[in-house]
């Protein structure tokens, strides 16, 4: 079953390269921790800018480290439905437990345009299939009489990874698709409030260098502890704001390269951050006690 908390994984660089070595480190990191999914190539991922070849290997690689013990969820997602087959399709000839597939960047194609899309990969690819709602990302809103319409035609699609912001948007996909359609949270802020109002989990970035909070945090949630959930995700609040001080990955990567989790290297248009923001964010991992002062 998908759900809980899931990592929305780096890829690690070394000289250019895809570290291969520290990537299968990480996979084990998050599921030493009580990880709940691994979710390699996404926008953490940095998958616009992975090769095609690349974004194959960090999937397979993924899959081989995880070694069943938790699902990999692989990002296929494209701008070009045919490339989008593609990728879904070496995804579940590698052995994904399921796919996450964004919304068309750039295009900006209409409602018919993401409906015809995502059935299009759902026909060709038969692996569970998560939608990725990212409007802020891609330039266009999946609605959720879109969704709910995707959730009835294809069995594949099982859920939707939403990153609109918008909580009424949420309960619309909710209330409009069957019960046992997945809605997951794509915004580390608002896991708790999601959860409330039926989501499943939290597709995190935090988790890359908190993994055990965020599984702290859903547990006790999903156990009715909400008060306890409440004052964990509050505590962790300033963690979160700060890995979004510039854009993702860019501050997650430069914490997990202060932490020694792995090289804090990004590709361009990605670039350093900035000296006045990583202090910042410095400071607050320090008070996390996730670096020596």
């Amino acid at each position: 079953m998908i759900s809980g908390s899931i990592v929305a994984l780096v890829t690690p660089f070394k000289n250019g390269k895809v570290d291969e070595k520290k990537l299968t480190e990480l996979v084990d990191f998050q599921i030493h921790n009580g990880t709940n999914g691994i979710v390699p190539c996404g926008t953490t991922g940095e998958s616009p800018t992975l090769s095609y070849e690349e974004h194959n290997r960090v999937i397979e690689i993924c899959i081989k480290a995880a070694e069943r013990r938790v699902p990999v969820i692989a990002g296929t997602g494209s701008n070009s439905t045919a490339e989008a087959v593609e990728l879904t399709r070496h995804a579940a000839e590698a052995g994904a437990d399921a796919v996450l597939i964004v919304s068309p960047y750039y295009n900006k194609p209409t409602q018919k345009g993401l409906y015809a899309h995502f059935k299009t990969i759902a026909t060709a690819v038969d692996i569970p299939i998560i939608l990725y709602n990212i409007p802020g990302r891609a330039a266009c809103n999946i609605e959720p009489a879109t969704i709910a319409q995707l959730a009835q035609d294809c069995k594949t699609i099982i859920g939707v990874k939403e990153a609109s912001r918008s909580l009424a948007q949420m309960q619309d996909i909710k209330r409009l698709c069957p019960e046992e359609f997945l809605l997951l949270s794509g915004d580390d802020a608002l896991h708790l409030p999601v959860l409330s109002i039926g989501g499943k989990g939290v597709i995190s970035v935090a988790a890359n260098i908190v993994p055990q909070d965020i599984v702290q945090i859903i547990t006790a949630y999903a156990d009715g502890h909400v008060k306890k959930a409440q004052d964990m995700s509050y505590r962790l609040l300033p963690l979160v704001q700060a890995l979004f001080l510039e854009t993702n990955p860019i501050p997650v990567k430069t914490a997990m390269g202060l932490m020694g989790l792995c090289s804090d290297e990004l590709r361009l248009p990605l670039s350093p951050m900035s000296d006045s923001n990583k202090d910042k964010l410095k400071n607050v991992l320090k008070d996390f006690n996730l670096i020596k002062s």
